[in-house]
């Protein structure tokens, strides 16, 4: 896997740069002891690789058959998988299947299945912790409903958390969907909620550690 910066970082990692820098060389120039400018560039350089870690941005090849095959949209730990009613767009019972994803995850989202992007919908809301069950409903978040090739339906919502203040979607309608790429990004802790049809066959559980773009899920009735 190849692993790069994601361009959602670009700007924000370049302000931290600057800033840095203009912290860090006035301390090297003027300040004495020097001890008090090694403590701060070595804490603030810690921050800032952990600034870059954040917003890495890996490619990912999906490997084996990926007929009606469902695939983690996120790095992080499944912390729900249940069957609930979907209200918004769906309308029916479905298997809700969520990943939490922290501060220290891959924040880049893919695709979880493969087909057309056929509804998007961006909700303003809270930013109450990211794993608890009201997050999906009360918090910031953005709505995308897939049409597999088959007909079937998949709902994936990306959840803000308490630290996280932007979900970015780049799907929209008529926009082909494939599990090998990226469909947005949420900027700090978050969650990603699937919501599948009932029948899918379901291969994760709770606790679970997943890969975005890897980790398989399920795979859907055909």
């Amino acid at each position: 896997m190849r692993v790069k910066i994601h361009h959602e970082g670009n700007h924000l990692l370049f302000i931290a740069a600057v800033l840095i820098l203009l912290i860090v060389v006035p301390l090297w120039l003027w300040v004495k002891p020097t001890v008090i400018a090694i403590v701060a560039s070595v804490i603030l350089g810690i921050l800032y690789f952990f600034l870059v870690n954040f917003f890495r941005s890996p490619r990912r090849h999906f490997v084996g058959p990926q007929e009606n095959v469902v695939v983690s949209s996120a790095d992080g730990t499944v912390v729900a998988l249940e069957e609930v009613y979907e209200p918004e767009y769906l309308k029916c019972r479905c298997i809700q299947l969520s990943v939490f994803m922290s501060v220290l995850n891959v924040h880049a989202n893919w695709f979880p299945v493969n087909g057309e992007v056929i509804f998007t919908a961006h909700h303003p809301g809270r930013f109450m912790a990211a794993y608890l069950p009201k997050s999906s409903t009360e918090n910031e978040r953005s709505t995308v409903v897939i049409r597999t090739p088959a007909g079937q339906l998949v709902l994936m919502r990306q959840v803000a958390g308490a630290m996280a203040r932007r979900i970015v979607t780049y799907a929209e309608p008529g926009v082909e969907a494939s599990i090998e790429d990226h469909m947005g990004f949420i900027k700090f802790g978050s969650r990603i909620d699937l919501y599948l049809p009932l029948g899918t066959e379901i291969n994760a559980r709770i606790g679970e550690k997943t890969t975005g773009g890897i980790t398989v899920l399920g795979h859907l009735r055909p």
